[in-house]
């Protein structure tokens, strides 16, 4: 455990970069022999906004680390925050529930946020208006989201007190699960099933890019699925039944032009219609 904390303190930003595109590529080489659906699309075409989204990400990322890192110093320094306020808690347990802890409060808790709040459901549209959600979609998040979400993970280091070994930890896992589940691939349901008990599995996510309510308003967990489970927004459907997008937001081509997703925020809200269903 001491080596892997002392890796993530200081794990260079190549290390960083080979974690995002070594997951891209291995779960887009995935999706072409385990695809959930067959897509009829040129995926390079498809993957051109959602790269470009990976991008900007990754400048507001870069822009706002100097924030991150002295935040997490100082909670270190004061022994600030909920894992810094148990005593004698081992290493592992310390790591463990500080990962867990990020995981609501920057992943979980940022996610059902923006559902709720107008504005901020807006913003975060851009992401679920992908028709043909894959692993690239993973990171299809407007500007303004990535600074939503960075504000999230900032909060999450000062009430949980996480060092920075343990918030680039927890970056690395995040993007690893949310490029797993996002991807469009095919397991047996059984596995399916049983990983999400635990993680976040990709039958579980994609409910959550049903094109309608209630099923987009659940399924808001990132890495652990506890949270849903735990908070009652957890729902499943039958994965064949899926159709990905916002019922408000129908155009495809719109919807797959970056001119047109940087735009997308400052439409008119438009309430979303309800799906008839039962439990």
């Amino acid at each position: 455990m001491d080596t892997i904390i002392n890796y993530f303190e200081t794990i260079p930003p190549l290390h960083r970069s080979i974690i995002l595109v070594g997951g891209i590529t291995f779960f887009w080489l995935l999706e072409g022999s385990l695809p959930l659906f067959n897509f009829k699309y040129k995926k390079w075409k498809h993957a051109v906004p959602n790269l470009f989204f990976t991008l900007t990400t990754i400048i507001v990322n870069f822009g706002l680390a100097f924030l991150l890192v002295a935040s997490a110093d100082w909670v270190k320094e004061t022994q600030f925050g909920i894992i810094n306020w148990i005593p004698n808690l081992p290493l592992w347990a310390y790591v463990f529930l500080g990962v867990f802890l990020l995981d609501f409060v920057g992943a979980y808790l940022a996610h059902y946020v923006e559902h709720k709040v107008k504005p901020l459901w807006m913003v975060h549209l851009v992401h679920h208006t992908d028709h043909k959600v894959d692993t690239t979609t993973a990171n299809r998040h407007h500007p303004l989201e990535s600074v939503i979400r960075f504000v999230f993970t900032l909060i999450g280091v000062f009430i949980v007190g996480t060092p920075i070994a343990i918030v680039m930890l927890y970056q690395s896992l995040s993007l690893v699960a949310t490029q797993f589940s996002h991807a469009n691939i095919k397991l047996p349901k059984k596995v399916d099933k049983a990983i999400s008990y635990v993680l976040v599995s990709p039958d579980m996510h994609k409910v959550h890019h049903h094109y309608m309510l209630p099923y987009t308003d659940s399924n808001y967990g990132n890495i652990f699925s506890v949270w849903d489970r735990l908070f009652g927004t957890y729902m499943t459907l039958d994965r064949e039944s899926i159709v990905y997008g916002v019922d408000t937001f129908p155009d495809e081509v719109t919807n797959s032009n970056i001119k047109d997703l940087l735009k997308q925020p400052f439409h008119k809200y438009r309430k979303p219609t309800t799906a008839n269903f039962s439990e």
